[in-house]
């Protein structure tokens, strides 16, 4: 595949936590993600300030054309501006943090929810959590009568 300087590739595993970095992976462990998706990844561009990009969802990456897994191309002069970086290892690592970030705050508001319990009116959850009352060891009803 011929490189193209007007384009700057941005491939979802280039920030998939799980993979190594011989495996594909081009960012951090602290700005990587386990299996991103390429809305996530657009989501993240954006927020950094990137408007000007174009999504491929059906590309696949050369090293694994049986996996599509999507990629996101914008123009590099636009993307080194938004970003404030260098290079394109600078604007991976600027959407890369934003990502981390977003999987921590969603992370920490999940573990919010979860410790405050089911909501009143949710008889289903609130069933699950109820448990029968234990019975003391003298009050124990055996199965087929006392042994002595």
């Amino acid at each position: 595949m011929a490189s193209r300087p007007d384009e700057m590739t941005l491939w979802t595993r280039y920030f998939d936590a799980r993979l190594s970095r011989s495996a594909g992976r081009r960012v951090s462990k602290q700005a990587s993600i386990p299996s991103p998706t390429l809305d996530s990844v657009v989501w993240a561009a954006r927020s950094s300030g990137i408007r000007k990009m174009r999504q491929e969802p059906e590309a696949s990456h050369p090293s694994r054309p049986y996996a599509k897994e999507g990629r996101l191309v914008m123009p590099p002069k636009h993307a080194l501006d938004a970003t404030g970086a260098q290079s394109k290892e600078g604007v991976m690592q600027a959407i890369g943090d934003i990502l981390r970030s977003r999987m921590e705050e969603a992370k920490d508001q999940g573990k919010a929810i979860s410790s405050r319990g089911p909501a009143k009116g949710d008889r289903r959850q609130r069933a699950q959590r109820k448990s029968f009352k234990q019975r003391g060891v003298s009050k124990r009803r055996s199965k087929f009568g006392k042994k002595r």
